[in-house]
């Protein structure tokens, strides 16, 4: 079982063995792992680049908040959900 998720303090990363990175044929980012890809929506892609390790969910949804100004909520609650589930996934490590 994975340790208690803290979304406001966690600093997210990718998981060793998935690659993140922007596909040109298929116009999308895109998680690989080895037994597949998985194609991200734009709001995901946005989000997974800034998980970083270095900065905390707090830190990257004011980021995303200035980059994308108008919908503060909607950010804030979308990012955290997001990293929530893709820790769940296995595809974020804290």
């Amino acid at each position: 079982m994975k340790p208690s998720f803290s979304p406001e303090h966690a600093c997210p990363r990718l998981a060793p063995h998935f690659v993140f990175r922007w596909e040109a044929s298929q116009q999308a980012y895109i998680l690989l792992y080895p037994e597949g890809l998985i194609k991200l929506n734009p709001s995901a892609g946005e989000i997974l680049k800034r998980c970083d390790g270095l900065r905390s969910v707090s830190d990257i949804v004011a980021d995303l908040q200035e980059a994308f100004p108008g919908n503060e909520q909607e950010i804030a609650h979308g990012t955290r959900a997001f990293v929530e589930t893709a820790y769940a996934k296995g595809w974020l490590r804290l």
